[in-house]
């Protein structure tokens, strides 16, 4: 992929360098935002089955901290 970069007041085409730079961030960035949102879903799914076992919120919240 072709990046445009600006340096100072300059705009201009990213080495291949620095466009392979920019693309391990970019996968960086999203597998962090991947582990982040799979982390949320087992919050979620371990909250509705601790409810399921008849915790109320005040229970589960001291149980898994949220």
């Amino acid at each position: 992929m072709t990046y445009k970069i600006q340096i100072d007041h300059t705009i201009q085409n990213a080495t291949a360098n620095q466009a392979a730079v920019i693309d391990a961030q970019r996968a960086e960035a999203e597998s962090l935002a991947a582990a982040a949102d799979a982390k949320a879903a087992a919050l979620a799914s371990a909250h509705i089955k601790l409810a399921a076992l008849g915790l109320n919120d005040d229970e589960i919240a001291a149980i898994i901290g949220a």
